[in-house]
């Protein structure tokens, strides 16, 4: 039993353990929802520097940890960071959200971009590193990363975007183009992964988030790919690290999705947990999939939500989550209940039956 203990919580479930209670951690569970973090948010402005100076980061991605000791600390970084390592520089406007001016639009451009340059990212092996020490074995320590059609979205729309429609008009007119750009962006998300691994993350999780604006069609053709170049290569050097793929309105695409590759398939609240299980099959974890609004229902209502969900994911292969990131209007308390009720589920379950 000794040796389970000092196996941190989540990576037992990632190993398909049959467990007491799932581990639990949240989307966006540092961020603006918590006093802490707007204030220093006050102090640091610029989201940037939040996010790229080592003492900052790490500050920020501890502050729900010393909170409500979820059983996951992930790192407080943003999609976007990788992509000056490459030659695409941007910036995060905290009103407008980030901005890539030139947005990538020709063929030459896309030549012009070199392999990935890790040294730019010594900041993210810090964080690491310090995230490592400071949660031991009491939490995993997860690494995060944009997929390529995210990134090439952002990248060809130049900000977020409601209709994808530049990215879309390039897939659908000019797609050598847009296929090239999404093989050099895997390229450089595995090779940024495997400097994640390697500075100490032991689980991370691929946000593709904007491939469930597109067609199942689609997706197999310029998103799930490039999923799968980004996790073959990765594989290739760290077999055992587990990888999670996120894609916000995925109901249409979980089939698809856990042909990507990765370990675990992260789920959106707009499909049932029991359907997605039968759906997924018995060899791909899963994790969420509460409704982020449910956290402005009564605590006796997030109660209810965990405690269904946990009874439809079953005790193998389930980590507990929100199907998006937490809002940043929902009440501090809220959080702090919904971590200690998924903390005492196996008891609560007992008593509900």
């Amino acid at each position: 039993m000794t040796g389970l203990t000092q196996v941190p919580y989540l990576l037992r479930a990632t190993r398909g353990e049959t467990l007491d209670r799932p581990p639990v951690w949240m989307m966006r569970q540092a961020g603006r929802y918590m006093k802490a973090y707007r204030d220093l948010r006050e102090k640091y402005p610029s989201f940037r520097e939040r996010s790229e100076k080592v003492d900052i980061a790490v500050e920020i991605s501890l502050q729900p940890w010393r909170a409500f000791k979820p059983d996951g600390v992930i790192l407080f970084s943003d999609i976007l960071t990788p992509l000056p390592g490459i030659g695409i520089p941007f910036d995060i406007i905290e009103s407008r959200g980030p901005i890539i001016d030139p947005p990538i639009r020709t063929a030459e451009q896309i030549e012009k971009l070199h392999p990935m340059d890790l040294d730019k990212f010594g900041f993210i092996q810090e964080i690491l590193q310090t995230l490592r020490r400071e949660v031991g074995n009491e939490a995993a320590v997860l690494g995060f990363v944009g997929a390529p059609w995210t990134l090439a979205a952002y990248a060809i729309e130049g900000k977020s975007s409601k209709d994808y429609a530049v990215i879309k008009s390039m897939a659908f007119s000019e797609p050598t183009m847009l296929h090239r750009f999404l093989s050099k962006l895997a390229d450089a998300i595995a090779a940024y992964v495997c400097h994640q691994i390697e500075a100490g993350a032991q689980v991370v999780q691929m946000f593709d988030s904007w491939a469930g604006q597109l067609s199942p069609q689609d997706y197999e053709t310029f998103a799930l790919p490039y999923q799968q170049q980004v996790v073959r290569q990765v594989k290739a050097q760290y077999p055992d690290t587990p990888m999670i793929l996120y894609i916000s309105g995925s109901a249409g695409l979980l089939e698809r999705m856990a042909q990507s590759g990765v370990d675990i398939v992260s789920v959106d609240w707009t499909v049932d947990m029991a359907e997605a299980r039968r759906r997924l099959g018995p060899n791909i974890g899963v994790q969420g999939n509460i409704d982020p609004c449910a956290l402005y229902g009564s605590h006796g209502f997030i109660r209810d939500r965990i405690l269904d969900t946990i009874r439809k994911a079953g005790n193998r292969g389930h980590i507990l989550n929100l199907g998006h990131g937490v809002l940043p209007t929902v009440p501090e308390d809220n959080v702090r209940f919904f971590f200690e009720a998924a903390k005492q589920a196996d008891q609560l379950l007992a008593v509900s039956r």
